[in-house]
């Protein structure tokens, strides 16, 4: 495969009588290409051709396996389409390396994979759950953005879902954010499903395991596929249903060249297919609500009463005083006294209290206590951190350098004060102030997937929380600002996403469970949370993007790469007429530059903005373009990116 955009095309090759039964659509060959040997896929079988030269002949058939079904290759082509790519680069995310050892080993695909029928009560407490079980069970193309119930064991939902169509004979592709949701998944699916009928598919897995799993997928022996964000291109038998939990989660966005979306290449697949699609989650994304507003999908949602009756008490809490006078423990574990009376409650039932805190680490932030300016390396001037409480020096985030003698560059004192607390530093705040508690904390490299029975204080980063036996009897979400006040479109989405995900681990109102959140309560953020209402919050902010003219409501193009190939990449290409040219701007902090732009060279970004129904006109206009600078060699790369997560 040439990863060039400007061979981005079909080339016409002969095959020998010998190789003529083993050369077939979708296996894998090897021809030679401009004096090399190149990898490749054969796309189609011809007697003529229209190429006015010399053909050359097949160097060699790799594989007699036809990896690249015609499913999976209408697939790659609307990828590519859809995010101005390449098809090689989307090859490269759909088809896992060969390895030969694993074609020979030919499992057995189950004769009855659904071991009891699907119990619909769970569903039921949703308006039109059970109908949309059904409609799964008679391969109907039911497409629904499911609101989780606080406390929802939303794994088992999912497994339900997944035996229903199953049941009819259908394939299914559940697709969630990490290790630790397929494990979960898994253990709900094999309770329903017969266990030889399902395959998890990860990054963690080595490449010849990986192989081999994908393989019984393309051989029609795994009826339901669970994976992470490449798995969405899984060669599935029958597909009836494409589950997607947590959309919002980032590690669903491909960070590969052509940047594709887990969500977007799941619902381009159940469009393609006309089958099931199901986007669940505790909270929901402007993206999801787009697709309800526009009618492709419908909404999934519990009565409120049932709402209310499952969601714990939230409180908000304003930050400015900590009432020391009436618990002198605040101040030492940052937290009001009504925090800490909910967290005290809750241990003194036995159960444990979640903790959830921004940052891993211990001081991830740190600034001049006299002028509160924000210590940055001298060199890169990426954050300051400090690692430990004897710390000799404060370290880069970004470089990693040590600055052993920090003074503040603007008033040069070296006082600092923490501008936000890690996890480690909190869980030793909660330590002294709940003295014979055991504390836990879940971040970074250390993170737990459960806890055992009995009171204890955990302290997590967003998405590292740990599952309790029987739930938290309280949480604590601490520092909101710093999640609130990031500059990024999609703060707001991610803080309450981050915040339901740990409020949802709780008990219920009626059980004593008590959510305190540090923040002012006239934030429309913290009020859906109070309210429990992500989809109010998700109307919200679809329309305030729609008055800026940001995605969903538009599709943008996001252009990176030094100036004079960003101007000649926009030259080339032909865009709408309406389109809307923005910035240039130099390139955010943080994001990485272009591939093969030299160091000392200016990097800028410029938007392309059109209206939804032109999105595909822009794609196409802009891949043209790359395949015009690609051939000409004038410029350096330019990385084009079609509406990603983080425009900045």
């Amino acid at each position: 495969m040439l990863s060039v955009p400007h061979l981005d095309r079909e080339f016409d090759y002969l095959v020998s009588a010998e190789q003529s039964d083993d050369a077939q659509p979708g296996v894998r060959v090897r021809v030679r290409f401009h004096g090399r040997l190149v990898d490749a896929f054969v796309l189609d079988r011809r007697s003529d051709t229209d190429h006015v030269g010399q053909l050359g002949w097949l160097d060699r058939v790799i594989s007699a396996e036809p990896v690249l079904t015609p499913e999976v290759r209408r697939l790659v082509d609307a990828v590519a389409a859809r995010y101005a790519g390449t098809r090689p680069d989307v090859l490269r995310l759909a088809i896992p390396p060969r390895h030969a050892r694993a074609e020979k080993d030919d499992g057995v695909a189950p004769l009855l994979p659904v071991i009891d029928p699907v119990d619909p009560a769970g569903w039921a407490r949703y308006a039109r759950g059970e109908q949309f079980l059904e409609a799964l069970r008679e391969g109907r193309a039911a497409r629904a953005v499911w609101q989780a119930l606080p406390g929802e064991q939303w794994c088992d939902r999912i497994a339900e879902a997944a035996a229903a169509a199953v049941s009819g004979g259908y394939g299914v592709l559940a697709i969630v954010p990490d290790q630790r949701d397929i494990d979960a998944v898994w253990r709900a699916a094999i309770v329903r499903v017969d266990p030889a009928a399902i395959v998890a598919l990860s990054a963690g897995l080595g490449p010849s395991a990986r192989y081999r799993r994908w393989l019984s997928v393309l051989r029609g022996h795994a009826r339901l596929v669970i994976g992470t964000r490449s798995a969405v291109f899984a060669p599935v038998n029958r597909l009836g249903l494409v589950i997607v939990w947590d959309d919002g989660d980032d590690t669903l966005a491909e960070p590969r060249a052509p940047y594709p979306h887990a969500r977007e290449v799941a619902m381009l697949r159940s469009h393609q297919l006309r089958c099931a699609a199901l986007i669940g989650g505790y909270a929901r994304t402007a993206e999801a609500h787009a697709l309800v507003r526009s009618g492709w999908a419908h909404d999934l949602v519990a009565p409120r009463p049932v709402v209310r009756s499952c969601a714990p008490r939230v409180v908000a809490l304003d930050d400015s005083g900590y009432a020391e006078e009436r618990d002198p423990a605040a101040r030492t574990a940052r937290l009001p006294s009504v925090a800490l009376r909910a967290a005290k409650a809750a241990l003194d039932r036995n159960a444990p209290v979640l903790v959830q805190v921004p940052r891993r680490g211990y001081l991830p932030s740190v600034a001049c206590a006299r002028c509160r300016t924000i210590a940055r390396c001298r060199h890169c001037m990426g954050p300051l951190s400090v690692s430990e409480r004897d710390a000799s020096g404060a370290v880069c985030r970004w470089c990693g350098r040590i600055d052993p003698a920090l003074r503040c560059r603007r008033c040069g004192s070296d006082a600092i004060r923490a501008v936000v607390i890690g996890a480690r530093r909190t869980a030793e705040e909660m330590g002294r102030a709940f003295s014979g508690t055991p504390v836990i904390t879940s971040a970074g490299d250390s993170v737990h997937s459960e806890i055992g029975p009995g009171p204890a204080l955990v302290v997590a980063t967003p998405g590292a929380e740990p599952r309790a036996p029987d739930g938290y009897g309280a949480a604590l979400l601490l520092d909101s600002w710093a999640m609130l006040g990031r500059q990024d479109l999609r703060a707001a989405e991610d803080t309450l996403r981050r915040w339901m995900a740990a409020a949802a681990l709780v008990h219920a109102r009626a059980d004593g469970g008590v959510v305190a959140v540090v923040a002012e309560s006239a934030i429309p953020t913290v009020q859906a949370l109070i309210k429990w209402d992500p989809v109010g919050h998700a109307e919200a902010e679809l329309e305030s993007r729609a008055e800026v003219g940001l995605p969903p409501s538009v599709h943008m193009a996001v252009v990176d790469g030094a100036s004079d190939a960003v101007t000649a990449l926009l030259d080339h290409a032909e865009l709408p007429e309406d389109a809307d040219l923005l910035g240039p701007v130099d390139l955010p902090p943080g994001v990485r530059r272009p591939p093969a732009t030299p160091a000392d060279e200016r990097v800028i970004r410029m938007l392309v903005r059109v209206r939804r129904e032109e999105g595909l006109a822009l794609a196409a206009s802009l891949r043209q373009a790359t395949a015009i600078e690609s051939a000409r060699h004038d410029h350096d790369a330019v990385r084009v990116q079609i509406d990603p997560l983080h425009i900045g």
